[in-house]
């Protein structure tokens, strides 16, 4: 069975230091307002655009929207668990990394970061944060990944319940990454309209074969990683026996 973590460690991203950077960055254009009412806002964009891929490629709202998740410290846990499975001094690729502040605090932390996600208003801020904390980092572009060596791990944390193909999401990051770390989102009773359905049982059983760590984050938050090459993972017997007991049918 996976291992069930209800309770968070300490965050590795600072909350107030979020919040400053935010501010700099936009100077008179920021809008605390916006930053309290995020999520409506982002949705109020979401509908405004009426295009997924527009979207993720345009919209403003989701640096409020990114930055008040950042301070909640929600991720925390799947920072941990990150640093237990690969130490400091890897070469790591944070997959859609939005604003980029879990790179950044693994970047702080001794690891080789590289940041992917679409061209857009979020990946710029990241480029002025790298800039502003004199720090340098790969930052590519998803729609024009160029031939990569292989990272140690490749992370997506809250990116793959956004996308219309979640499984071409791990397909993509299983050729970027010798071990595979995200969190599955169980969507099937959410109304986040930002979410897509997930085919939460397929995903897990994608998984399997080379699993080396399962936990049930925040109630429904399936943190998982694996090798996509499917070398036998010391969880896999463990997982037979779980049979996807906490994953419904889909």
């Amino acid at each position: 069975m996976p291992r069930v973590d209800q309770g968070a460690p300490t965050g590795t991203v600072d909350p107030d230091r979020e919040l400053a950077e935010l501010r700099a960055y936009l100077g008179d254009r920021f809008d605390l307002g916006r930053l309290q009412r995020h999520a409506d806002a982002v949705v109020e964009e979401w509908h405004r655009v009426d295009d997924p891929d527009r979207f993720y490629r345009t919209s403003e709202s989701y640096l409020y929207d990114l930055t008040a998740f950042a301070m909640t410290g929600a991720k925390a846990p799947y920072h941990a668990a990150l640093r237990r499975l690969v130490p400091p001094g890897s070469r790591i690729l944070d997959y859609g990394c939005g604003i980029g502040s879990d790179g950044l605090a693994l970047l702080e932390d001794g690891y080789e970061v590289a940041f992917a996600d679409f061209d857009n208003p979020s990946v710029a801020y990241l480029r002025w944060r790298l800039r502003r904390r004199g720090m340098e980092a790969a930052v590519l572009d998803l729609d024009a990944l160029p031939p990569l060596v292989p990272f140690d791990a490749v992370f997506a944390f809250d990116v793959v319940e956004h996308a219309a193909d979640p499984e071409g999401v791990l397909a993509r990051m299983e050729g970027l990454g010798r071990l595979v770390v995200a969190n599955l989102l169980d969507t099937s009773d959410d109304e986040l309209e930002l979410h897509q359905p997930m085919p939460l049982r397929r995903l897990l059983r994608r998984a399997a074969p080379g699993l080396v760590h399962h936990a049930l984050l925040h109630d429904r938050s399936h943190l998982v990683a694996y090798r996509p090459d499917g070398g036998a993972g010391p969880l896999r017997s463990a997982w037979r026996a779980y049979r996807m007991r906490t994953a419904r049918p889909r």
